[in-house]
């Protein structure tokens, strides 16, 4: 044993309901094919990101109440209740509610996050106080906080779901800690483009494998 506090991963994640998850891209594929996305995509990343003693993982779910089993997860998933509120209220409680140790909040509509995205974001902590992995679209899709010192209005006035979400995040942050690191752009599947581009990949990266492209 160390005596380092643990490391924690958290995946904010939606009851799979139809009709509920993903309504964006829903309105260009439907409810069906939305719903079918994001719990595959779930169920993927969570069984990717397991931690395997590298870090404690956290599912923090909405509604309250909801159960592991209805996202097929690992059973090292430990569940969270997000709580009410905004999404930067509900990120804020859960940061609140963690034990000691650095924090890193994921979510789950973005397949193309890795287990090494994660070491990244704590190797990044070990030196920063926060750390952030851009989306395209001005949000982001990752967020590290080392919680000492501890931030309490970093999600505070943030303009979620529109092209200012980052930005407003990092105007919260004090001064000498502004500039922080960053790990590489990923793109969440919000709609219908965002979900045929990466089916696109898929296809490409199958046929590669194949030895079909050069």
């Amino acid at each position: 044993m160390t005596g380092r506090p643990a490391r924690h991963l958290v995946a904010f994640v939606k009851a799979p309901r139809l009709g509920r998850v993903k309504t964006r891209l829903a309105r260009d594929v439907g409810d069906v094919a939305a719903w079918r996305f994001y719990r595959e995509a779930t169920r993927s990343l969570l069984n990717r990101l397991a931690g395997r003693g590298r870090w404690l993982c956290w599912l923090a779910v909405t509604p309250d109440g909801t159960s592991r089993a209805r996202f097929c997860a690992p059973r090292e998933w430990q569940i969270l209740a997000q709580g009410t509120g905004n999404l930067g209220a509900r990120m804020g409680r859960v940061m609140r509610s963690l034990p000691p140790g650095p924090a890193v909040i994921v979510g789950t509509d973005v397949p193309d996050i890795r287990p090494e995205h994660v070491v990244q974001a704590f190797r990044h902590l070990g030196r920063h106080a926060a750390v952030f992995g851009p989306a395209p679209d001005g949000g982001y899709w990752l967020v590290g906080l080392r919680r000492r010192p501890r931030y309490p209005d970093l999600f505070t006035g943030v303009r979620w779901s529109t092209p200012h979400a980052l930005g407003d995040t990092l105007r919260n942050l004090p001064g000498n800690d502004r500039v922080p690191p960053f790990l590489e752009t990923l793109e969440d599947i919000d709609d219908g483009a965002a979900l045929a581009r990466l089916r696109r990949h898929q296809v490409d990266h199958q046929l590669t494998g194949c030895g079909l492209r050069t």
